[in-house]
């Protein structure tokens, strides 16, 4: 490793996560922008303003809509860990709507879904993130699908290996 790549690994392996694994390993490759992406992956994994609850659920949705196994496979059981019910786990990794689901986990739901499969989200949708989240944790909610998704083409790309989990991988 290049000096700047120790460093950028270090500040990994110093932080929250504690290990350098997943989307991290290929992008150690570019380490001013692994950097910069481990400190927005850490506010908006563990200090966004929706909370780890839905950072978890927009994590699944985006790992759903990305195929993305080694998302899926880390964050299923954080996501079921943090209150997330295991059918609405389960119907997410089905590409169906889950059936019950608190108020602000539809709406998250929804938003997610809408942002990934459609480019936009309505502005019914909109409205009921901004009723419910605010300004900022509409902010914040774009910026997990957007973060994650970046980790899923990073992954996918890199052909990252999935690491052992409880959680069942995702069918194609």
């Amino acid at each position: 490793m290049t000096p700047a790549q120790r460093t950028a690994a270090q500040a990994i392996i110093d932080g929250p996560r504690g290990a350098l694994y997943g989307p991290f390993v290929p992008l150690i490759r570019s380490p001013e922008l692994m950097d910069c992406a481990q400190r927005m992956g850490e506010y908006l994994r563990y200090r966004s303003a929706i909370g780890v609850r839905l950072s978890e659920l927009a994590i699944l949705v985006t790992a759903r809509e990305w195929d993305q196994q080694v998302e899926w496979a880390i964050h299923a059981p954080i996501a079921e860990s943090v209150g997330i019910p295991a059918q609405v786990i389960a119907a997410i990794a089905r590409r169906e709507r889950p059936a019950a689901m608190l108020v602000d986990e539809a709406v998250v739901y929804d938003f997610c879904v809408e942002l990934h499969r459609t480019k936009r989200v309505p502005d019914r949708v909109y409205a009921d993130a901004l009723a419910l989240f605010g300004e900022q944790g509409v902010v914040d909610l774009m910026g997990v699908n957007g973060y994650y998704t970046f980790l899923a083409m990073v992954m996918n790309t890199a052909g990252t290996g999935v690491p052992e989990s409880g959680a069942a991988p995702l069918a194609k």
